[in-house]
Formats: C-alpha cells, structure tokens, sequence
C-alpha cells in the first residue's frame, strides 16, 4: 500500500492495520542522485499494489510506480478527480478514469461522517455548482458560515474562532484539533500572515526561541515541514509540534507523530508555522476542525475544487469565514488551469486495439 504523502500513508496504516508507504519510499528513492532503485528490472515483491490519494501523484511519478508493478500483480487505485490535480503535470486519475481503460467504481455511501451530515451536503452542492446553505442552522451543527466583508473584519474573527469559540464550544484543543485553511499564502487573510496572529493568540513566544526566515519559532508551536528531508525522515507537508529551543547548542527539536527530530537554526528554513496553511498543501490530509476564509481578495484562486477540497478535509466541523459573493464566485469556477494530456487517448486506443483479442490490457 503506497500514497504520494506521509500524512496518506499514515491514514492507511491507521485505517487498515497494514503497513503503507510513500511512494517515494517504495520505490527506494536515491536522495542523492535522483531515480529509483525500483523499476522494471528490480520490481516490486507484490500481488497487488493500492495507491491511495491518486489525484496527487503527477505524471512522471505514476510512470516510475507503473513500471515498477510485476507483470503478475493487480493494481488498485483510490482518489477524488474532483479535488485538486497534483502539483506536478498531468491530471492522470482523471485520465484514466475517462479513458474507459479500467473497470471504475464510484463510492457514494458516506462514511467519514454521518450521512446526513451539514458537511457532506455542502461538499454534494459544491461539487455540483450550487452554493451551499449559508444560513444559521438551527441547533448544533457541523458547518458554519461566519460572515466577514473586509480582511480587517476577517482577521479577528478567525482567530477568536481558534482561539475562544471553537474549543469553548466543541471541546476541541486549539492547536492541534483545528487547521485554518487559505486559498493562498498572500494577502491579509493569507496563511502568512494569519500565522502570524494565530501564533501571537495561541502561543506567544517567551524568552527561549528562535527567529530564523522571517519566523519566530518557540516551544510549542505547530510547524510545517515544507521540503522532503530523507535523512531525517520528515516530508513535505508533514505537521509536528516544537518540544524545544536551545539557543547554546544552536538546535531546534521537534516532535512529528511521536518522533523527535533535531534541526540547527540554518537548517529552518525548512519549517514554518503551521496554525495556517493553504489548501494546496492541505491536500492527503483532514482535521477534526476546519476554518477557511473565503473573500474576493483570493479571486485569482477562488475556484470549485479549491473550495471542495477544503471543505473536504474537515471531520467534525467546517467553518466559512467571509462574503456570499466570495463562495459564489468559487462554485461557479470551473475552470482553473486547464490541463492538456494524450494520456487519456493512449490509453482509449489501446484498450480498443487490445480489447480485439478479447483482452483488455
């Protein structure tokens, strides 16, 4: 079992029992020199492969895993083409799902939350180009939406969210339980600078810390490991938590999943704070709680399967902050960056040319 993150991979260990893998590490990345040790010649020792978060992987990588798959084994693999295309080129799910090439089954019972869940309905009507219902339920719920018309506005009633009215409210920890999710890194309701003034609530630094990168890093504060780092085992897009600062040894130690790792202060440019982060890199992930700012300052990224994939990722409970007008703009956006590929057409043509011989390869 493989995924494109260590934060997917983990899910499938949790949901399964066995063990799963990044797909770096299946294949036996060279960190170093680049390609991996897995490959046609050196296949993998499997009967069938599932490669879950399938929407993520990019194109390059899906060749090297497929080519690495023994001729004798099946392949299975799990994803979401409504939410965001990979980072890299290519939209391969979507691909292969429409080239008609291999058998699909489509999931439509609910199991992450209850059926009738105010996420799961929203999510259903975003993902179908209606907005969703964005007035004050009555009684409990599991999604919100706070109105906000300004990032001046905004700003403040996020971090009294995270701060007072969440915890207060659902009995959630603050920091670890609830993930605010942007559009984008810029702007006053970016993640930058939101991170900024979620640290400053939620933890402020006291004398023991660090400033390094433009951030300030002290114990206890959530960070984000931007970059794969094989040696010391920490990828890109992996969450952890700061045990300690010591200024003397010039060390940084943090502690991801339980396991602790130590950076020097140059190597910090690694990390940053976490209270914040984009949807981008939100993606293979989910959160008991979730808070995303939606405003018509993010127009160039306000697009449906943006919204999508961070309402998505929330388990208990999703709150909107900002404008009607903002969330409608995203629902009705379809279009996004366009992605050209033949892979669907390879694919279509040689199912046909196979399927002649009555197989369909």
């Amino acid at each position: 079992m493989c995924a494109p993150t260590g934060r997917a991979a983990k899910r499938m260990t949790e949901a399964t029992g066995f063990e799963a893998k990044t797909i770096h590490r299946l294949l036996e990345v060279d960190p170093r020199g680049g390609g991996f040790k897995r490959d046609g010649d050196h296949p993998l020792d499997c009967d069938l492969l599932v490669v879950d978060e399938t929407s993520m992987v990019d194109i390059m990588l899906m060749q090297a895993l497929v080519k690495a798959v023994p001729d004798t084994a099946a392949m299975l693999i799990v994803g979401d083409i409504d939410q965001l295309p990979s980072v890299g080129a290519g939209q391969v799910l979507a691909d292969i799902i429409a080239s008609g090439a291999v058998p699909v089954v489509r999931l439509i019972e609910v199991f992450r939350q209850a059926a009738q869940s105010r996420i799961i309905i929203a999510a259903h009507r975003i993902n179908q180009g209606s907005l969703p219902d964005l007035g004050k339920p009555e009684g409990d719920s599991d999604f919100y939406f706070v109105p906000a018309d300004d990032p001046e506005t905004a700003v403040p009633r996020i971090v009294d969210l995270v701060h007072n009215r969440i915890p207060r409210r659902f009995g959630l920890d603050p920091i670890r339980d609830i993930q605010v999710l942007c559009p984008m890194n810029r702007g006053g309701v970016g993640a930058r600078s939101l991170n900024i003034e979620l640290q400053a609530a939620l933890n402020p630094a006291g004398e023991r810390k660090v400033e390094r990168f433009g951030w300030t890093f002290a114990p206890g504060d959530k960070v984000m490991q931007i970059e794969n780092d094989y040696d010391k085992e920490v990828y890109n897009g992996d969450i952890g938590y700061i045990g300690d600062v010591d200024p003397d040894s010039g060390e940084l130690t943090a502690s991801f999943d339980g396991r602790s790792v130590t950076y020097g202060f140059g190597e910090l440019d690694t990390l940053v704070p976490a209270y914040a982060t984009t949807i981008h890199k939100s993606q293979g992930s989910e959160y008991p709680a979730v808070v995303i700012p939606v405003l018509t300052q993010h127009y160039a990224m306000l697009q449906r399967n943006l919204l999508y994939t961070g309402v998505t990722r929330g388990k208990r409970l999703v709150v909107l902050v900002g404008q009607k007008k903002a969330i409608a703009i995203a629902v009705r956006n379809v279009s996004g960056r366009r992605r050209w590929s033949r892979l669907n057409e390879w694919l279509a043509s040689k199912t046909s040319v196979s399927a002649d011989h009555g197989i369909v390869r």
